[in-house]
């Protein structure tokens, strides 16, 4: 899984689309339609860096380092009125005669820009917090990110922690309109929330994550202005980030949990149902409804499920029932310290780095270390996750594992996790797209869920390809891997749009895969959390692997795993339909060559 943050805030639907190009742009010379272009997609990634100051400091641009995000409602308004504009000026310019990529960097930007309008009129803004994400989350998860090179980078830190208390003020009136609009997470979520708030406020200033910087600085900064920073750092967050924080905890505690609303499904929303379609097309980037993802679901656990029985009865097993229950009493099955459980991932990766030449003809340049989730996130997290690092690469790209409860997590999806996580899955395909030349600097960074996360699920099965996954355990986990995805499936669309409850989802966890109890109840958490976001990953991957399946065919011997991956590869990410759109034209101009 890929952790991002979102910029969450209010508005209302536009009633306007953009209007048609006038005659005089339509009449323009190329040029300065390529000029005008340029302009838009150059002052809209200016405006998304100055709108959302945290990300600018993730990719290395120190100009925003001492701002947080506006995160009032009026922000957002005006971060829709910026895009509304956008869209303006794109529909000015006719498209006639532009390169291909320009052409596809223009609908790219329209889609984006348009579903965020859509998106409005069901108010994220009123729902900014859960146990899996928000401002309580976010602030100390940037800060491992940020660099610390001089004092003025210590500077502005301090004067972004100053803002924190405006930060959860403004989170806050949101929430409160959401308690008016009854647009209230479900309350156990929030229960959760309130722990991981409350564990962070509580800390001492200097045990806290946000005291992060002070464990080491630049040989540049005399010892005498160490001591001056590490006093004004350690007071911002005495005087400003822990109070922050403990108000925030009352204001959950006293007003917010008690309204939280008791039904796990986002169809208990007064537009739940309208809200699940536009999330289910905006995660997977098709038309498929939730029957007919639940229905896709369903085939594909039931198509995992006999491949994992094969394997089952070669360990001598009679049934998957048997196989299932026995892995969690096989000490051979699980790490003994979490030191451990990340040394497996690391050999992973280490195995799989001089493989990818055979797959691939562009790889990354950019490092991947592997490091454990954080304490105070660890208990509701995913067993592990990717945070990418910085396009000139002097941060790397970052697999977290989740050591918590470390010995109940079997090591069985270690290798699948560790190929979905770093390479040749995340890792792999966000570092080529940052370091791609000849596109817009936002599609370098573009994220589709489909795109993404189906992505890191193909390249899973990816180790088996280049012939690992030796381990007839760690080939059932990859199986295993498979059929959780699939499961989500089924999960997902059963909670937010068949009304299931809680236990029917943690039910058919454990009737259908072998995945951990603390897997299991932090994931269902998370679907719930989060809706549709987890359908993207199944949905992702059958695609690429339908595709890829159609070049072969298509090709026969001369088809180029290599070629083909490149072609997936080389326009950052992209909704499914474009995906399969530019397959298609390679295949063809494969034919094309093969024919001359």
């Amino acid at each position: 899984m890929l952790l991002i943050s979102c910029l969450l805030a209010a508005a209302t639907l536009p009633q306007t689309l953009p209007p048609q190009p006038p005659a005089s742009m339509s009449s323009s010379t190329l040029a300065q339609r390529e000029k005008s272009l340029n302009a838009v997609f150059s002052d809209y990634w200016e405006q998304q860096l100055k709108d959302s100051p945290e990300f600018a400091s993730t990719l290395g641009d120190k100009r925003y380092d001492d701002q947080l995000s506006d995160y009032s409602a009026a922000g957002y308004n005006t971060h829709l009125e910026h895009d509304r504009a956008f869209l303006d000026r794109l529909g000015a310019i006719d498209a006639a005669g532009l390169s291909a990529q320009e052409q596809l960097s223009k609908d790219l930007l329209v889609r984006k820009l348009v579903d965020e309008q859509e998106e409005a009129r069901f108010k994220p803004w009123e729902l900014p917090v859960n146990q899996f994400h928000g401002l309580h989350l976010e602030l100390p998860q940037l800060v491992p990110q940020l660099s610390f090179d001089t004092a003025d980078d210590y500077d502005h830190y301090v004067s972004r922690l100053g803002k924190v208390p405006t930060a959860f003020a403004q989170i806050s009136d949101s929430m409160m309109t959401g308690m008016d609009d009854n647009r209230v997470p479900p309350k156990y979520l929030l229960e959760k929330a309130l722990v991981q708030v409350n564990t962070l406020a509580q800390q001492k200033p200097e045990d806290s994550p946000f005291a992060l910087p002070l464990k080491k600085f630049p040989a540049s900064i005399p010892q005498t202005q160490q001591a001056e920073i590490r006093q004004q750092v350690l007071k911002a967050i005495t005087m400003q980030v822990l109070p922050a924080y403990a108000r925030f905890g009352r204001f959950l505690s006293a007003q917010y949990i008690p309204h939280g609303r008791t039904e796990p499904g986002i169809w208990s929303l007064s537009d739940g149902d309208a809200y699940y379609k536009f999330l289910v097309r905006e995660s997977t980037t098709t038309d498929l409804t939730p029957d007919q993802i639940h229905k896709i679901g369903e085939d594909e656990v039931a198509k995992d499920e006999a491949q994992m029985l094969v394997i089952a009865k070669k360990l001598g097993f009679a049934d998957l029932k048997s196989l299932r229950a026995s892995i969690p009493n096989n000490p051979k099955l699980h790490p003994t310290s979490p030191e451990a459980l990340i040394a497996v991932y690391r050999g992973y990766l280490d195995g799989m780095r001089p493989k990818l030449p055979q797959l691939f003809g562009r790889l990354p340049k950019a490092p991947l270390d592997v490091q454990a989730v954080p304490d105070y996130m660890a208990k509701n997290q995913a067993p592990a996750y990717y945070q990418h690092g910085t396009p000139d690469g002097k941060r790397p790209g970052m697999f977290f594992v989740n050591t918590y409860n470390y010995g109940q997590r079997p090591l069985t999806m270690a290798e699948t996790v560790a190929y979905h996580e770093g390479l040749p899955g995340h890792h792999l395909q966000i570092a080529v797209a940052q370091e791609l030349t000849g596109i817009p600097e936002f599609r370098k960074h573009n994220y589709y869920t489909a795109y993404t996360e189906g992505w890191g699920l193909y390249a899973e099965h990816l180790g088996k390809d280049v012939g690992f996954y030796t381990d007839p355990y760690s080939d059932y986990g990859r199986l295993e891997g498979d059929i959780w995805r699939a499961i989500r499936l089924v999960v997902d669309t059963g909670v937010h749009s068949e009304h299931w409850n809680r236990q029917q989802m943690v039910d058919y966890f454990h009737e259908h895969s072998s995945v951990d109890e603390t897997a299991v109840q932090s994931e269902v958490d998370r679907y719930i959390a989060i809706p549709s976001q987890a359908l993207g990953y199944k949905i992702g991957q059958l695609k690429f692997l339908e595709l890829r399946a159609r070049a072969q065919q298509a090709l026969g011997t001369k088809f180029d795993i290599r070629g083909f991956h490149d072609t997936i590869l080389d326009s950052g990410a992209l909704p499914l339909d474009v995906v399969e759109q530019r397959v298609n034209a390679w295949i063809a101009s494969q034919q094309g060559s093969k024919a001359q």
